[in-house]
């Protein structure tokens, strides 16, 4: 019985992918550029409003400003007077949580290495979506940042940075981003110097500098027609100022081939390997995606899996990824084995890259790949904070409004020549960094 009802389900979520999603967009007086998609399916609404204020907008020296701002926007709110002369109270933590709660509102948020920003999810009905938009509009423009929850907060980061300081996973993260990217703000890492440093007033320039209306992107799915939607989003934006552009960032540099070995008391060794090579509007991003699917990205029937452990044994699973963000984002792989096995194992992965930089993959490789991928699209798209995610994405990284109808067809269309040559002009083994966390030391 449950083996029918999956089945019927994945039916249902197939042809509701297969219909097409209608994403419309606009864009208000003050810029903000509005995403919406009519969803009448169940009564609620998902909101999200994004900015270009994740960790690459961090200052030197104050690496883990953004997420801080961004973790302080819902500690307090500051009373404020509108332009029609009404009075808007401070609220407290705890008031900002209860006000949430009674609406039966949940709150999200956060930011990354590109963008940062809150969600809201709300019921549809009018008294409810009022009141859960009157407080999303709230936190994105009149946080307090109250001193004292400020001081909490950093003490919190700090005791989680000195945390992962042991972790070797950690570790190797922040040493592969450091070497891969160098002086560049993506390898930037917050340390406990650049948290214990950030003061208030570091806050609120950071606020006032990058959420404002004319950056915003707006994602909006659920149960209101285009009209509501529409003024979900002015009000949403209308207490935001207006702001300046914003300076254009470094570009990427490629990296120098780097061999970092790390000592650590773990059992094993965590090693990686990679260097910066995708953006997200990058038009190699469809061949990388199925090619990478036969290399690293198939779990237990990809390439390196095959090659590292069915073959050798030398570790459970190996893996590869790319990480497509606004400008070069990384192409990782990695895996983690016996610290005594460390150089055989790395020889390995690199002879697999390698191997597959020359040859592709093979045809049966390529549609065992696509079959899969295209086949489970339905299941990217099969609740509204799914699809909320995609439309939030399409949004900031200015991709096409047909991007998820299309997504199947260009996934269908990748040849194994289209691979080889997309690979070929993103990576190069001898360009590669390479870090070891807890590999034994190298024997003279």
């Amino acid at each position: 019985m449950f083996k029918r009802l999956f089945v019927f389900l994945l039916f249902i979520a197939a042809g509701a992918a297969q219909a097409g999603i209608d994403i419309r967009h606009w864009k208000l007086d003050n810029g903000a550029r509005v995403y919406f998609v009519e969803s009448r399916s169940i009564p609620m609404i998902d909101v999200n409003v994004d900015f270009d204020a994740g960790h690459r907008r961090d200052p030197s020296g104050k690496a883990g400003l953004a997420s801080i701002t961004n973790v302080l926007l819902a500690r307090g709110l500051r009373q404020a007077t509108l332009p029609d002369g009404r009075s808007e109270p401070a609220m407290s933590e705890a008031e900002i949580s209860n006000a949430i709660a009674d609406v039966a509102a949940q709150r999200g948020g956060g930011a990354g290495y590109d963008r940062a920003g809150l969600a809201i999810r709300t019921l549809s009905s009018s008294e409810e979506r009022e009141r859960a938009l009157h407080m999303l509009a709230r936190l994105l423009s009149q946080p307090s940042f109250p001193d004292d929850l400020l001081q909490r907060d950093k003490a919190r980061t700090v005791a989680a940075i000195r945390e992962s300081l042991t972790q070797p996973g950690a570790i190797g993260s922040k040493a592969f981003w450091r070497l891969a990217y160098g002086s560049h703000p993506y390898g930037a890492e917050s340390t406990v110097e650049s948290i214990s440093g950030l003061v208030r007033d570091d806050l609120m320039q950071f606020h006032r500098r990058h959420y404002v209306a004319n950056q915003a992107v707006i994602s909006i799915i659920g149960d209101l027609s285009r009209d509501e939607a529409d003024a979900m989003a002015r009000e949403l934006t209308k207490r935001l100022p207006q702001g300046e552009p914003l300076p254009a960032l470094p570009a990427v540099t490629p990296p120098l081939a780097a061999d970092e070995r790390i000592p650590h008391p773990a059992s094993q060794s965590h090693i990686t390997v990679g260097l910066p090579a995708l953006s997200r509007d990058d038009p190699d991003f469809f061949a990388l995606t199925v090619g990478n699917y036969v290399l690293g990205g198939g779990g237990f029937v990809s390439r390196l899996t095959r090659e590292v452990r069915e073959k050798r044994g030398l570790a459970y699973s190996a893996y590869s990824y790319f990480n497509p963000m606004a400008q070069e984002g990384p192409f990782m792989a990695g895996l983690q084995t016996r610290k005594d096995q460390s150089d055989e194992a790395l020889t390995v992965m690199r002879d697999t890259l390698a191997a597959y930089l020359r040859d592709g993959p093979t045809d049966a490789e390529l549609k065992a790949a696509k079959d899969n991928l295209i086949g489970g699209f339905a299941l990217r798209i099969d609740n509204n904070r799914k699809i909320l995610d995609n439309i939030a994405s399409i949004g900031f990284y200015g991709l096409p409004l047909d991007y998820l109808d299309t997504w199947t067809d260009k996934v269908a269309k990748v040849s194994v020549a289209d691979i080889r040559a997309a690979f070929r002009r993103k990576l190069a083994v001898d360009r590669m960094v390479t870090v070891i966390v807890g590999a034994e030391p190298v024997r003279p």
